[in-house]
């Protein structure tokens, strides 16, 4: 039976889009037609310089690309240098002509609203760069920031980078120790922290918890607080701290003096999920970020000026990253802190139609979740304007991909897109004038040589294998934090395969060439020495009404690995015999036996990142007796203890 595709853009999109106008543009840098994503592709990264130095002229990065070749060593991984030469100012690069366009829409929780234009955006950027640079910070400081989803924390990116110094966050649901964690590696100068934030139709203290922060970052000079769950803040016996109106009225806003800096300039530290262990502190340059970022929203994402792109992220999550540079394409970012179910599923949407989104990111958990609840936006909501849904964060379901174009929009390009913290970026998205097949992710990035190795390091197809990037990129990390020989760094991403970026997924290259992300391959399951990645079960499992959501790991057991499936079911479920029946029975006529779970266990409560992913290898560590070394990366640590000692698991 032949397939057809889910969604083909119209000819008027393609026409339009900005990938269109590119492949034009690449065909004669190339000196031939390229007729055909898959021959763009090929060219991108055949020709990694001159595709590069395309990207920055097409998508009108702001600055100087300097003498010489675009990437120096281009056949170096890791060691090649992209722009070696090129100055640049990140922050021009987002605050583009201080005018009256908006910038930045803002919604919290249904309490607070705010918009601000580029020109207030501009002023409060200024007076900003001003109160740090009165404050010591410079080329290479650390500004940290303890901050809801709020325009303050663009505002103190903006800044921080405007100055050459280095932007790090997370978000506000982090105790003392997982901010220490994190940034107490790294010694910032200046703190920046919110009074509180709303989750759930709740206000959540902050202010507490700073006396402890301080204690442990003894670097920190300057504490800004920023107000939002109170007008004012009592902020006396905090070190060094000033309110943010009060530190922001003490300067005059004035034109930006943006200096340019290397292409490799440090902008951004980001960190691990830090599960296993104490986060990796991972450090990203200001001109890699930037063109990565450009090329992934213009050419993947059709982004254009006057367009309106959310994406649901905490500051704690490399998509904030993501979301804050598509004002460098002259877009409006749509800001929205709190729960996506307060008061109902509907908040998102209700967002997107009041404020015109035309991209709509989120995660392939928030669409499932979407779908459990039985809501059907499509029928309750005015989407007409949102033309790109993207969904990251775990693979999203072939199921997740119908209910999108059944129950939320027909005529959308819906992108599944996968990345990570450690390129702040993607390997594999969408394409705006290719098809969209049911359950695949549509192509590689462009400049990204993406490929699939089994466990010989040899390339395959339409089977499971290592997901690698075989040539350098802009966005790879310029280091670890406090590795100074760069030890940690390779071993991370290259002592599996000499010469290749082993991302750590284990992945499918389709016979459209496009990507199905089979889950993380230190969390496949080895039953009988067969690999199998978890998200093949979850997309059996979670089609059952009962099942709300789902974890599997593999327990050693007998000498050799046995499947575990934990469920968490609708409230009034009840995981009989009859209902265990029926998981496997779906399990096993949709995969193999070897799918088969051997175990089922019903718990209350699944385990996860603050950025929402599920945490397989630390439950598996918990059900094998095992420590869990960095319980301050979950969002709800206490659903570790729901795993310990299970009589199921005994037998």
């Amino acid at each position: 039976m032949v397939r057809e595709p889910l969604w083909v853009p119209s000819d008027d999109r393609v026409a339009q889009a900005h990938l269109s106008a590119f492949l034009r543009r690449a065909s004669i840098a190339a000196g031939r037609e390229l007729p055909t994503y898959r021959d763009l592709h090929a060219w991108s990264v055949d020709d990694l310089g001159r595709f590069w130095a395309e990207v920055w002229d097409a998508c009108g990065v702001v600055g100087s690309r300097g003498e010489g070749p675009p990437v120096s060593d281009p056949h170096l991984m890791p060691g090649a240098r992209f722009f070696p030469t090129a100055r640049l100012n990140f922050a021009e690069n987002l605050l583009g002509r201080p005018d009256e366009r908006e910038a930045i829409v803002f919604s919290g929780e249904g309490r607070v609203r705010q918009t601000l234009t580029r020109a207030a955006l501009h002023d409060d950027v200024s007076r900003l760069a001003q109160a740090l640079r009165d404050a010591g910070v410079g080329p290479g400081d650390r500004v940290a920031a303890y901050l809801p989803n709020l325009p303050a924390a663009v505002i103190g990116m903006l800044a921080t980078a405007t100055l050459g110094a280095i932007w790090s966050s997370c978000s506000p649901d982090f105790g003392v120790r997982g901010v220490l964690d994190r940034f107490g590696q790294i010694s910032p100068k200046v703190l920046l922290a919110a009074d509180g934030y709303f989750y759930g139709g709740k206000a959540h203290d902050c202010l507490s918890r700073l006396g402890p922060i301080l204690a442990g970052l003894p670097t920190v000079e300057r504490t800004i607080v920023v107000p939002y769950v109170a007008e004012s803040a009592d902020i006396r016996g905090l070190r060094g701290a000033v309110g943010w109106s009060t530190l922001l009225n003490t300067f005059r806003p004035r034109p930006i003096e943006f200096e340019p800096w290397p292409f490799d300039q440090p902008l951004y530290i980001l960190y691990s999920s830090g599960t296993t262990g104490a986060p990796k502190c991972i450090l990203h340059g200001a001109g890699g970020t930037l063109l990565q970022h450009l090329k992934e929203h213009q050419l993947h994402c059709d982004i254009h000026p006057g367009d309106r792109v959310f994406y649901f992220t905490t500051c704690g999550w490399m998509m904030w990253n993501w979301l804050a540079s598509a004002l460098a394409s002259d877009a409006t970012i749509v800001l929205y802190d709190g729960s996506p179910f307060h008061p109902n599923g509907n908040v998102l949407f209700d967002l997107a139609e009041e404020t015109r989104m035309t991209l709509f990111g989120t995660s392939a958990k928030f669409i499932a979740s979407v779908e459990k609840a039985g809501l059907a936006p499509i029928d309750t909501h005015r989407l007409d304007s949102v033309r790109t849904i993207t969904s990251t964060g775990s693979p999203l379901a072939p199921e997740s991909f119908d209910f999108v174009y059944r129950r939320i929009r027909a005529d959308v390009h819906l992108a599944s897109i996968s990345g990570g913290t450690d390129i702040v970026s993607c390997f594999v998205l969408g394409n705006p004038i290719g098809p969209v097949w049911r359950g695949e992710i549509q192509a590689c990035g462009l400049g990204m040589d993406v490929d699939v190795f089994d466990e010989r390091g040899e390339p395959v197809r339409q089977q499971t294998g290592e997901l690698v990037c075989k040539r350098p990129f802009p966005s790879m990390p310029l280091s670890f934090w406090n590795d100074g020989d760069g030890r940690k760094y390779r071993a991370a991403y290259f002592e599996r395969f000499a010469g290749a970026w082993c991302h750590g997924d284990w992945a499918e290259i389709t016979e459209h060439d496009g990507l199905v992300i089979h889950g993380r391959s230190d969390a496949t399951l080895n039953p009988g020495g067969v690999r199998i990645g978890t998200a093949e079960i979850y997309r059996q499992v979670e089609q059952l009404d009962e099942v709300v959501e789902s974890l599997v790991v593999g327990q050693d057991w007998d000498g050799d690995q046995r499947v575990v499936l934990f469920v968490r079911l609708r409230e009034g479920m009840a995981l009989d015999a009859a209902l265990e029946a029926r998981i496997r029975q779906k399990v096993r006529e949709s995969t193999t036996p070897r799918h088969v779970p051997a175990r089922i266990v019903a718990v209350a409560d699944i385990p996860r990142t603050k950025s929402g992913k599920i945490v397989e290898l630390a439950v598996r560590d918990v059900v094998h007796g095992r420590p869990v070394r960095n319980r301050e990366a979950l969002a709800n640590p206490e659903a570790l203890e729901l795993f310990k000692n299970l009589p199921q698991l005994e037998r």
